[in-house]
């Protein structure tokens, strides 16, 4: 059976810097063989851009909804999208 694979950008509002939301959305991306990246943008959202198998992208969705501890989130939004280079893996990228 063929896994259906997804490519989403997710936009994270609230409490989302200095509690280590973009390691956890690395470490949650890397555990569930997703490609992608995440980066800062401004004082209180983070950015990530994630390809893969649908359901699990859509776990990552969820899990981005919750954070890590420290973390409050206010608002998500999500979108479709495409990934350049879907085998480059996960990183973090440059804040803007």
């Amino acid at each position: 059976m063929a896994l259906s694979t997804k490519t989403s950008r997710i936009v994270i509002v609230g409490r989302v810097q200095g509690v280590g939301f973009r390691a956890f959305l690395a470490r949650e991306a890397m555990r569930l063989n997703l490609s992608g990246w995440a980066r800062n943008r401004g004082v209180s959202e983070v950015e990530a851009l994630v390809s893969g198998d649908a359901a699990a992208v859509a776990r990552f969705v969820a899990l981005a909804r919750r954070g890590p501890a420290g973390a409050r989130v206010d608002a998500l939004r999500e979108e479709a999208a495409s990934l350049e280079d879907p085998a480059a893996g996960f990183f973090l990228a440059p804040s803007v």
